[in-house]
């Protein structure tokens, strides 16, 4: 396994639990060259970070890429690798936040990836979390089951289909691009951190008007974050802004899963790109994979 830094930098301290974490699991972690490196808010120039992440793509020994944290810087260098190697050696690419870049170019593609917590998250503190735990169950091949807490929001109903999505932002970002969210017939996964009210309407509406939120199986809702409000305010909550721009649709819906931004400890991991079977009932929204 590796772990690259394809946008923000990261420390040694920061990353020593994680591999420690690996080791003790078994495995092998590597490090690739410019992990550790920095230039202004990134680990390293475009071309180094690209240079880095396609080593890791190619590598035939290599089974797993963990991105080592979010922020910005994934977009940048997305354009930059190519999928020959990879597709003789598939591996899986793991995180959130800005890893939604990569979880889209896995789904153009072809590949499944693990939206899941990433070495920045992980401590000394944490190693016997949900987050840690469902990400080594999913690295392992176990099937994941989930149960959530009935959310007032939800839609009540049974699809199956692919998981796709990630982070709001990421994909609002992407709209227009090669690695746009193509979520026709799969379940679409959304959450997002520190974003104002009324932005988090304005991506809804770019989603619905480009036709990405007609067609779904299901939508699950994810952290929603640490939101802003303008001194005059935007009226709803971020989940009814979301609930609103998906009422004319009758797929189930289920509020409040807990992966993404918010809690550590308590990031689920989930297989993109692999198929899922989600029932979202009165009492209890379930979402689990494999058949």
């Amino acid at each position: 396994m590796v772990v690259a830094a394809p946008a923000r930098h990261i420390s040694g301290a920061e990353a020593a639990p994680f591999f420690q974490l690996l080791e003790q699991e078994g495995f092998c972690p590597l490090a690739t060259p410019h992990l550790y490196g920095s230039c202004h808010q990134f680990s390293g120039t475009d071309a180094e970070r690209a240079a880095d992440f396609q080593w890791a793509l190619d590598a035939p020994e290599v089974k797993a890429i963990f991105c080592a944290r979010g922020g910005y810087g994934g977009l940048r260098i997305t354009d930059a690798l190519d999928s020959k190697e990879f597709i003789k050696h598939p591996k899986w690419i793991c995180g959130y936040s800005d890893t939604t870049v990569f979880h889209q170019l896995m789904q153009h593609w072809g590949y499944p990836s693990l939206h899941c917590t990433m070495p920045v998250n992980v401590g000394r503190e944490n190693l016997e979390s949900l987050s840690v735990r469902s990400m080594l169950a999913a690295l392992m091949g176990e099937p994941l089951r989930y149960e959530v807490q009935p959310h007032p929001l939800n839609r009540p109903g049974k699809a199956q289909g692919a998981l796709c999505g990630g982070n709001l932002s990421i994909l609002y970002a992407l709209q227009g691009s090669p690695t746009a969210l193509r979520a026709e017939g799969k379940i679409l996964f959304i959450e997002d951190l520190d974003e104002y009210l009324y932005h988090i309407d304005r991506m809804m509406l770019n989603l619905k008007r480009s036709g990405a939120l007609a067609n779904l199986a299901g939508l699950v809702v994810g952290n929603l974050s640490d939101m802003h409000d303008n001194a005059v305010p935007f009226g709803k909550t971020a989940e009814e802004i979301v609930y609103e721009h998906v009422a004319e649709y009758d797929y189930p819906v289920c509020f409040g899963f807990p992966a993404g931004h918010a809690d550590a400890s308590n990031n689920l991991a989930l297989p993109m790109g692999m198929p899922l079977e989600l029932t979202v009932g009165e009492d209890v929204g379930i979402v689990f994979h494999g058949a």
